[in-house]
């Protein structure tokens, strides 16, 4: 392959395969069941091969095609089981790897950004890439100075196969819908592509590292690698060598998985405070568990601000949600536009709706595990389901402001549940949220905060 696919019509070809496919394995299963095969052999072989397909084709593309796929990983955790196990594992090398570039498309995207001598700013470059994502991918090198260094190089055409896509994903949503049953895809791919707009900036993600970097430097638990030098469509970054996140989920010890959970929650959680930031790109390829015990932080380009108003109200409504009132729960979500200001509502059911947003805050310590994400996501996607005249699902919002943040934590947490991490998340949003202890003398003693 030699670029990112770009024409309209090679792209859709693509993505049109996708549903396509999984009818045609749908109408070779009915067929081997009639000749006696059990239908949950038949089922489990079309699982598998629809996840082969599924990486095959989005891992070409890149783009915003890519993209969905690594979110897609990072909510199997959420699915039954019975579908989630043959998807993940296809689902999961979107988070690390795609077909590379040939050398020379890259050494031209070098030459358009760092110039024509670029070679002269390394004292070596790596021709094979080190990673591939959906946007770019990075080569290994060592900068003039003696540096190690990660440099990121755009797909040429990104930005133009990025429009076919969005253009295109309909397809895709059809395609996903059986894996989520009530989850509406639409706003999601749409949210996909305001980002992914950002993020084929890479002056603008350059500008996010360097916040972070100085917000961390000298930090004991997270390490951000500094900014080497950005032009173009090129980003060259210190390199950081540690264990994929996706390797410490595949083959961690317990300790080194609460390790991981617990770092990359606290990290998500105290963006906001410390540079009005946050990382709403969790997903495990873009972080490693480093040697020293820090978590290693990669990948500026999905970073949203978070003003000081909405880091207090996202702490104010953690806090009601944990307190027990649904009165109070109500009352809150319509300040602050997720309920629709008129609507009655049964907020007995809004608590419920609720509960599981914020059980992991209402003891010192709390375990994600897939088995508690799928029966939390069946009985969320029920209840929000409810299409009914007067039904909670009518009157549900997702205020624009609260989006960027929203994704991240829910995607955090399919990662938490990945890891099965255990940790004290209380205590985290005690230090790290304004707004979440603020009335949290419900008669319960506090975790120490400071020693979380």
């Amino acid at each position: 392959m030699s670029d990112m696919p770009r024409r309209a019509v090679t792209r859709t070809a693509k993505l049109a395969t996708l549903p396509l496919g999984f009818a045609g394995r749908t109408a070779v299963g009915l067929g081997k069941r009639t000749v006696g095969r059990p239908a949950e052999a038949v089922a489990a072989e079309m699982q598998r091969r629809t996840a082969e397909q599924l990486f095959t084709v989005l891992g070409e593309l890149k783009g915003g095609a890519m993209k969905v796929g690594q979110l897609l990983s990072i909510f199997e955790a959420g699915l039954p089981e019975e579908v989630a196990e043959p998807f993940r594992a296809s689902l999961t090398k979107l988070q690390e790897a795609a077909p590379p570039l040939p050398a020379e498309t890259t050494h031209r995207v070098l030459a358009e950004g760092l110039g024509p001598g670029w070679r002269n700013l390394f004292e070596r470059f790596d021709d094979r890439p080190a990673a591939a994502a959906s946007i770019g991918q990075v080569h290994r090198a060592v900068w003039h100075d003696g540096r190690e260094v990660a440099v990121k190089v755009q797909y040429p055409g990104a930005d133009e196969a990025l429009m076919n896509d969005f253009k295109q994903l309909a397809r895709l949503s059809r395609f996903a819908a059986p894996l989520f049953p009530g989850v509406e895809m639409k706003p999601v791919i749409a949210d996909l592509r305001r980002r992914l707009e950002k993020e084929l900036d890479y002056v603008d993600e350059a500008r996010a590292q360097k916040a972070f970097h100085a917000a961390y430097a000298g930090d004991p638990d997270v390490l951000v690698p500094a900014v080497v030098a950005q032009s173009g469509n090129v980003l060259v970054t210190e390199w950081i060598e540690g264990t994929p996140l996706a390797r410490v989920i595949a083959d961690g010890t317990p300790a080194e998985r609460d390790r991981a959970g617990l770092l990359l929650f606290r990290f998500l959680l105290s963006g906001p405070v410390r540079c009005e930031r946050i990382h709403i790109d969790p997903h495990p390829g873009n972080f490693r568990l480093m040697p020293d015990g820090r978590l290693g932080v990669l990948d500026f380009g999905g970073a949203a601000r978070v003003p000081a108003r909405l880091q207090r109200s996202i702490g104010r409504l953690l806090r009601i949600g944990t307190l027990g009132d649904p009165e109070a729960m109500a009352d809150a979500l319509r300040a602050e536009g997720f309920l629709d200001a008129a609507a009655d509502v049964d907020a007995g059911r809004v608590a419920e709706l609720v509960a599981p947003h914020v059980e992991p805050f209402t003891t010192d310590t709390f375990r994600y595990t897939r088995a508690w994400m799928r029966a939390q996501t069946a009985r969320g996607l029920g209840m929000a389901g409810d299409l009914r005249p007067g039904g909670l699902a009518r009157h549900l919002r997702l205020p624009p402001e609260y989006l960027a943040v929203s994704r991240a934590l829910a995607a955090c947490g399919g990662v938490l549940c990945q890891l099965e991490a255990e940790g004290a998340f209380r205590a985290e949003a005690l230090r790290w949220l304004p707004g979440f202890a603020d009335d949290a003398a419900d008669g319960a003693a506090e975790p120490d905060a400071a020693g979380a």
